[in-house]
Formats: C-alpha cells, sequence, structure tokens
C-alpha cells in the first residue's frame, strides 16, 4: 500500500437516529407511561405525610444522616436492610416475568433510558421539525446562523431537563423545599451541587446523544434477556409470509403476485434503535411497537388488513404459515414459567408485608464488652459490661426497664442512673451501657460463662424485647 493512500476504516462511523413521528395505540401508551412516570419522579419528593411532631413530614425520603427510609406510614431502620432486599428481589422477578411473557416490554416503555431519550427526542421535534427536518439540518455541513440557533436553543431545553433531572433526585435526600431555597441562594451543601451538576451532564449525554447506544452497547439486558424467553413469548414480528415479496408497483399484472408490503420503510423510519423489523429478531430491538403503530397507518391506506408487523409469538408464526389455529394471548401470558415468576413474586411480597406488620415497635441488640471479658470487685462480685443498642420506633419519648434473666443472683445497673429505667427519645436509637453483677462466690473467679436474657420493657404499654447473651465469670 502506498504510504499516500489513506488507512482503510476499521469501523464505520455512527449514523444518528432520527425517528419520524408516529400516532397509534402504541405510541399513544409510551406518551402515558412516559407522562406518568416522570409525574411520579419529580413531584414524589414534594408530597406531603404528618408523621407527628418529632419526624420528617417527607412522604417519600431517604434519611441518611439518621439512616432511616421513609415512605409514607412506613418507616425502615437500617437493621431493616432486608425490607430493601426483598423489594430488589421483587423488582428482578417482575423483570423476569414481564421478559419471559413480553420480551423487552420494560426496555420499549418504561426504562429510564427510553424515557428520557423519548422526552429529549420531543424536544428535538419541536425545535428541529420531523425526521426529515433533522436529517437535512444534520447533513448540513455549513454551521450558519439557522442551525446554530436551532442546536443551541435545543441543548439549552435539554440541559434544563436535565437539570430537573438532577435536582429532583437529591429532593429525596432531605426535605425538599428547604433545599431547594438552599440551592438558589447557594447554602446548599457542595455535595448536593455537585450531585446535580453530574447527573444534568450524564442526562444531557445519554437522552440527547447516546440514545439508542446505551440500549445496545452499555446495557446488559439485551444479552440476559434470551434466558427469559422462549417460543411462546410475544415479541414485536413481521410476517413475512403475508408481505413478501415486497415492493412498490401495485397497477400491473403482476401485482397480485406481490406481497402486503409495499418497502415504504415506514417501519425503519419510525424505530428508535434504527433497525429493520423485517429482517427478524435482533438484540437492538426494545419491542416499544412503534413499526406496529407505523404499518398499521400504512395497510389502512393501501387497503390491507393491519397485523402485517404485529406482536406476535414464534409458536404465532409457525402456526400461521402452516395455517393452523394461533393460541389465544392469554396461553402466551400464562404458562409454566411465567406461573413460577409470578408465585415467586408474590411470595416474597406477602412474605415483606407479613414481616412488617409483626416487627416489633422496640427493638434492642446487645454487645458485651470484649475487654475485659469481666471484672473481679473489690468485695468479690463479678461485674459483666454490656453496650445495650435500643430503639424507640414509636414517635413520642418512652421510659424502657432494663432487666436480665437466667440467674437470680444477677443484679442489674443502668449507667448513668440508681435506676433501672432509660428514656429513649422518640424515634430514635439510643446506646446505653448496662453492668450486670453477679454477687461474690466461693473460691476465685474462673472463666466459666452463663447463658442470660436481657429483656427491655416499654413501661407505657408493656411490649417486650429480649437478646440472649452470656454472663462472664460465673458458674452454672
Amino acid at each position: 500500500m502506498s504510504s499516500n493512500q489513506d488507512a482503510p476504516k476499521l469501523y464505520e462511523a455512527r449514523e444518528p437516529v432520527f425517528p419520524r413521528r408516529v400516532k397509534g395505540p402504541f405510541r399513544s401508551l409510551k406518551w402515558i407511561i412516559m407522562a406518568l412516570t416522570l409525574g411520579v419522579y419529580y413531584l414524589t419528593p414534594w408530597i406531603r405525610f404528618d408523621r407527628g411532631p418529632n419526624l420528617p413530614d417527607q412522604a417519600v425520603l431517604i434519611d441518611l444522616a439518621n439512616r432511616r427510609f421513609f415512605f409514607f406510614w412506613i418507616e425502615i431502620w437500617p437493621h431493616e436492610f432486608y425490607f430493601i432486599a426483598g423489594l430488589l428481589i421483587m423488582a428482578g422477578l417482575g423483570l423476569f416475568l414481564f421478559t419471559s411473557a413480553a420480551g423487552r416490554v420494560w426496555c420499549g416503555y418504561a426504562c429510564p433510558q427510553t424515557v428520557w431519550t423519548d422526552l429529549f427526542i420531543l424536544v428535538e421535534r419541536w425545535v428541529e421539525g420531523d425526521r426529515n427536518a433533522r436529517l437535512r439540518l444534520h447533513r448540513q455541513k455549513k454551521m450558519d446562523l439557522r442551525k446554530a440557533r436551532l442546536r443551541i436553543t435545543k441543548w439549552i431545553a435539554w440541559l434544563i431537563i436535565g437539570a430537573a433531572t438532577g435536582g429532583a433526585w437529591v429532593f429525596y435526600f432531605t426535605d425538599a423545599p428547604t433545599l431547594m431555597v438552599d440551592l438558589f441562594t447557594g447554602n446548599a451543601n457542595g455535595l448536593a451541587y455537585g450531585t446535580v451538576v453530574i447527573l444534568t451532564l450524564t442526562t444531557f449525554f445519554f437522552g440527547g446523544f447516546a440514545r439508542e447506544q446505551i440500549c445496545i452497547y452499555a446495557c446488559p439486558w439485551p444479552r440476559i434477556q434470551a434466558a427469559m424467553m422462549d417460543e411462546d413469548t410475544i415479541v414485536v414480528g413481521y410476517r413475512h409470509w403475508r408481505g413478501e415479496p415486497r415492493g412498490k408497483a401495485r397497477n400491473n399484472d403482476s401485482s397480485e403476485l406481490m406481497g402486503d408490503c409495499i418497502d415504504c420503510m415506514a417501519c425503519v423510519n419510525v424505530c428508535p434503535v434504527g433497525i429493520d423489523i423485517r429482517d427478524g429478531q435482533q438484540l437492538e430491538c426494545i419491542t416499544c411497537a412503534l413499526c406496529i403503530d407505523a404499518c398499521d397507518e400504512i395497510m389502512d391506506k393501501i387497503g390491507k388488513p393491519r397485523g402485517l408487523i404485529d406482536y406476535m409469538a414464534l409458536t404465532d408464526e409457525a402456526n400461521e404459515i402452516a395455517g393452523k389455529k394461533v393460541k389465544s394471548i392469554w396461553k402466551h401470558i400464562f404458562r409454566p414459567r411465567t406461573i413460577l415468576y409470578t408465585v415467586l413474586w408474590a411470595a416474597v411480597g406477602i412474605g415483606l408485608v407479613v414481616a412488617l406488620f409483626i416487627r416489633p415497635s422496640i427493638d434492642m441488640t446487645v454487645a458485651p464488652e470484649r475487654n475485659p471479658t469481666f471484672v473481679v470487685q473489690s468485695d468479690g462480685s463479678i461485674r459483666n459490661i454490656y453496650n445495650v443498642r435500643l430503639r424507640n420506633k414509636h414517635g413520642d419519648d418512652r421510659p424502657f426497664r432494663i432487666s436480665v434473666t437466667g440467674d437470680p443472683a444477677l443484679s442489674v445497673q443502668v449507667e448513668g442512673t440508681p435506676y433501672e429505667v432509660v428514656t429513649v427519645p422518640a424515634d430514635q436509637m439510643k446506646i446505653q451501657r448496662v453492668y450486670i453483677t453477679a454477687a461474690a462466690k466461693s473460691g476465685p473467679a474462673t472463666n466459666d460463662r452463663s447463658d442470660i436474657t436481657i429483656w427491655v420493657t416499654d413501661i407505657s404499654n408493656n411490649d417486650r424485647a429480649h437478646t440472649a447473651t452470656v454472663f462472664n465469670g460465673r458458674g452454672n
């Protein structure tokens, strides 16, 4: 090869995808889901919920400072993280369920990347026009005043959406109205500003420029979904036995030998990832069904039946080609795999609800002092020291009595008070040092251990909690 020749390109440059506007039931469903999900995300931090004078009134709050998660009347403490783990398991099982039933339906309708990309494309269409206008603007090499004005207007709108996205996220971690004022007056924490900036830029880039690249290359789910799907999974497909051979000629003698597809490219032009569904199932397809709306619109115009592109399963394809009756939608959805996922999902959900209702209103953990494990006092008595962590989940201060069982010769002393009662503030955790003493016994102190149980009793309503531990230095 001559040194003057350019080296061959190993990779083709990405051609941006400019989806055309389309109308139809699936596009309308996507608008509804987009409005609902964005509304929930942006508005939830502003919902108020009265929990009493000593608790925050934000309905949904991740209170990192006090290590608490509030969701309306539900309050999750750090030691109850199993609730969060259970919700994550339910989310995973739910994703498996929907994927096994209808393919990448999550990706096509409710994934954040899809929702924000739809919003960014909507803004782009408002500013620059529909697909053809955006293509002409993209292919225009010269940056004139009009192109610069449209680009800057679009980018400013995208940045505003990104800033609103980042701002909404930080509102979940502290009181939203207070943080809003602090952000605009310059009094907010540096971490809040940094989080808003990072989420603004990532939203701007992912929704405005990366778009389908995230779905195709960055997201692992397209590679995993195959394990969740089988021949009865409902996906978007093209009825090639009806559409082929495709062509635009309809007014000559050979037209009756042609299929219903007129090769108008409408299905390709509306696809947000830029694929041709007529080429068969592809990893890039997010099952958004916009190609169905586009194709049905064309079929109506040329007087052909709808459904050339439709939701179908592989078994439907084989049965239709053979002229057999296809399964009903319900038989596709309710089959052993989806029933198993549903049962598992429901079992985890029921378990979380039961655990939520039976959890105690007071809680405790006990940590014996390890160095030294026991102390022999001047009168020969043996003392063990315990750090008792008391949790008061009520909305008012509660007096807790600490006692011990397992050996009648043991006595309890609470540090800081001559009594066995300690007051724990409302909805807080308190670490209380407790001394348990055994009377002197004959012979030298040993390393014998006795099993004991430390109890805490809420004097207000007699609720009790207990923890088993050991007393060192006194045998049975």
